[in-house]
């Protein structure tokens, strides 16, 4: 069985190309477009692995890892928060809130494979 990774991330775009650069690594996808949405697709849906955004409306990805690692059924997923900003400052705050690890955006599609492989072992 493949792993099922949620991806959420708000522009379409970047969701969708997340996405299917993970399924042509042999990953089921399951996309959401908030924290919010991604928390609840968490309580529909099986997820092995997370790929979040961390600014994005309604619920950023610091608030979604934190609600993560709340909930007893899902306090052991491991959350990779993807983001533009690289300060320390941020890496820590993400760290803090339970992120599992950390890619900075660009980046290239073998960096979220290896780093979704790395987070999944």
């Amino acid at each position: 069985m493949s792993r099922r990774i949620l991806v959420v991330d708000d522009p379409p775009t970047m969701r969708r190309l997340a996405a299917s650069t993970l399924r042509a690594a042999g990953y089921e996808v399951v996309e959401a477009e908030d924290g919010q949405a991604g928390l609840d697709r968490l309580v529909e849906i099986e997820i092995h692995a997370v790929v979040t955004d961390l600014n994005m409306p309604v619920m950023d990805g610091l608030t979604m890892t934190e609600r993560v690692r709340t909930n007893p059924h899902t306090s052991a997923m491991p959350v990779l928060m993807v983001t533009t900003g690289s300060s320390q400052e941020m890496r820590e705050k993400g760290r803090i809130a339970g992120a599992t690890g950390w890619i900075t955006k660009p980046y290239a599609p073998h960096k979220l494979v290896s780093s979704v492989r790395r987070i999944c072992q």
